[in-house]
């Protein structure tokens, strides 16, 4: 066999079982069959999706959050995110995320990416959307959702990813892909 030709990696699912089953995390354990004929075990947790927006005013300050996180005891500086629920479109999702967040609506709309930012251990999915031409109207958070809604100039974003005050990956990346797009890198 040639070291260098491709060979089939995939594994193949032999049993699944639920391990947890919560309001946002499904936790599955499954027996899989290897490439090379023997079996593993692979745990894993199915995540409905998630939208990211990346929401610019028109003089370039970006729109931002601070939020408690509670796995880690502390909050963070984000960009406005959620779930997309059964049945929504990615978009209908960051339209729906962004007024019930923030209280702010955008004109303009504009697909920056798709991220998959756990692949070890969840088949979660992130899409990203630009969001432009910024009006304010009045949020309509969850009941459990308390956050500060606030804006900033994009430089001082970036400072912020630099010296560790903006340090949560989602947001690090919208930030990243706004900047491509101001300066015309992609």
């Amino acid at each position: 066999m040639d070291d260098d030709a491709p060979f089939d990696l995939a594994e193949v699912t032999l049993d699944s079982e639920t391990v947890y089953q919560g309001r946002l995390l499904h936790v599955l354990r499954d027996r899989v069959r290897l490439p090379d004929g023997r079996e593993s075990a692979r745990e894993y947790i199915r995540h409905p999706g998630a939208v990211v927006i990346v929401p610019v005013f028109d003089n370039g300050d970006v729109l931002l959050e601070r939020q408690h996180r509670y796995p880690l005891r502390r909050d963070f500086i984000e960009f406005p995110a959620g779930k997309i629920d059964p049945g929504e479109t990615d978009l209908a999702c960051a339209q729906r995320e962004l007024e019930e967040e923030t209280g702010y609506r955008a004109r303009t709309w504009h697909p920056l990416t798709t991220i998959y930012p756990c692949i070890g251990y969840s088949d979660e999915r992130l899409a990203f959307y630009l969001a432009r031409g910024l009006t304010e109207g009045t949020h309509g958070r969850d009941h459990d959702e308390f956050l500060e809604v606030f804006r900033l100039p994009f430089d001082t974003a970036m400072d912020w990813v630099r010296d560790g005050r903006i340090c949560e990956t989602k947001t690090v990346i919208g930030l990243f892909w706004l900047e491509k797009s101001l300066h015309h890198g992609w």
